[in-house]
């Protein structure tokens, strides 16, 4: 089955960063429940390199949303990620911050426990000699479970500069963040100068940190 965008698509051209080639950007504008006017933002160019964003068109204030999960419906609350969010569990000591490779997704609380816990087996391999990371890492995958099956509980965190992230859920709290806080953020964003059609890119690339 075909979706129908519900408005037209347009446009751009900017210069590959990685080839500096020409790359065409294409813009489409839509509109889905609980968030509004969004635009999607993709670029692709035959040396590899890619780009995708989902930026909420209504939201423009840096933002920080969170949840505690505390029982199964809590996992099913939706998690609007952008290129520019950052991602924060406490209790595990764990945050995703965006870089230059990032790309925006849609999910829900599970599904980002799901990516974490993907990062973290991944992980937990490489450092297979060395015991006490390797434990550290089998911990905080046992952890995740217990959280997904109910038994623990666990803070979702989701902050972006930019505002283009969100959690949807009546539990989840949220609050504009203050101009320092939001400096302190990485972005991951491309940015398209309009008037020399260049492209600036975040040096970060997408990584997790794990305490």
């Amino acid at each position: 089955m075909t979706i129908e965008p519900s408005q037209p698509a347009f446009v751009t051209r900017a210069q590959c960063p990685l080839c500096h080639k020409e790359i065409i950007i294409n813009w489409q504008r839509d509109e889905i429940p609980f968030f509004g006017d969004i635009m999607y933002i993709t670029a692709c160019c035959e040396c590899s390199f890619r780009f995708a964003d989902t930026i909420i068109l209504a939201q423009k204030e840096p933002v920080r949303y969170e949840l505690l999960i505390e029982e199964p419906e809590d996992l099913y609350a939706k998690v609007v990620r952008s290129t520019s969010g950052t991602i924060k569990v406490p209790e595990l000591g764990i945050v995703v911050e965006p870089g230059s490779i990032s790309e925006s997704y849609i999910t829900n609380i599970e599904g980002v426990l799901d990516r974490i816990r993907g990062v973290l087996m991944s992980a937990t391999r490489w450092v297979a000699d060395d015991p006490e990371k390797y434990q550290r890492g089998l911990e905080l995958q046992k952890m995740i479970q217990e959280a997904v099956d109910g038994k623990r509980k666990l803070t979702i965190i989701v902050e972006d500069p930019l505002g283009n992230s969100a959690i949807v859920s009546e539990k989840a709290v949220s609050c504009k963040l203050t101009p320092q806080e939001a400096r302190m953020l990485k972005t991951g964003m491309i940015v398209f100068d309009t008037e020399t059609s260049e492209i600036e890119i975040d040096s970060c690339d997408e990584h997790m940190i794990g305490n």
